[in-house]
């Protein structure tokens, strides 16, 4: 008996990804970071963009005896070379998950609106980005990756005006 003629295209196709062995939480935090324009004023926003060429905020691990806001502000300081920062208020959280081999990554990240003071322009991105830049608020809206990061910004400007920062 002859084989079908398709059976070596079988292997792509019964490819199984592994079972989920293990849940895993990981908190982190980050912060949407403004400043006003020198000259026109304009309030902007830094994006940094990641490995995979996705724009979005400076964010990490909570590390252990941290808060979430000490946590934004030191990732923002790492990632950025903004060190002279100053939390405003908390935005709010978002939640995503992903698999890492077999294990589910669920992620809880604190956002914070961060104020940058002192020299803005001096910003230095780590070797794992592909970018990091100042915006002005309507163009960072368009280039974040993430919609749920996205609404928080728009929280933050209301926030950001509010408060006549």
């Amino acid at each position: 008996m002859q084989a079908p003629k398709f059976d070596h295209l079988k292997k792509y196709f019964h490819r199984k990804k592994p079972s989920i062995d293990e849940v895993v939480r990981e908190p982190t935090a980050g912060g949407i970071v403004f400043r006003r324009n020198k000259k026109t004023k304009q309030i902007e926003i830094l994006l940094i963009q990641d490995a995979k060429d996705r724009w979005t905020i400076p964010k990490g691990h909570i590390e252990e005896g941290e808060t979430a806001q000490e946590t934004a502000l030191r990732e923002i300081g790492e990632e950025a070379g903004i060190k002279n920062a100053e939390a405003i208020c908390w935005l709010g959280k978002i939640h995503f998950r992903y698999r890492r081999l077999n294990t589910l990554v669920l992620m809880t990240t604190q956002i914070y609106l961060v104020k940058a003071l002192g020299n803005t322009d001096d910003i230095q991105k780590e070797e794992w980005m592909n970018g990091i830049k100042w915006f002005e608020f309507h163009d960072a809206l368009d280039k974040i990756e993430y919609e749920d990061i996205g609404k928080l910004m728009l929280l933050a400007m209301k926030r950001i005006r509010h408060a006549g920062h």
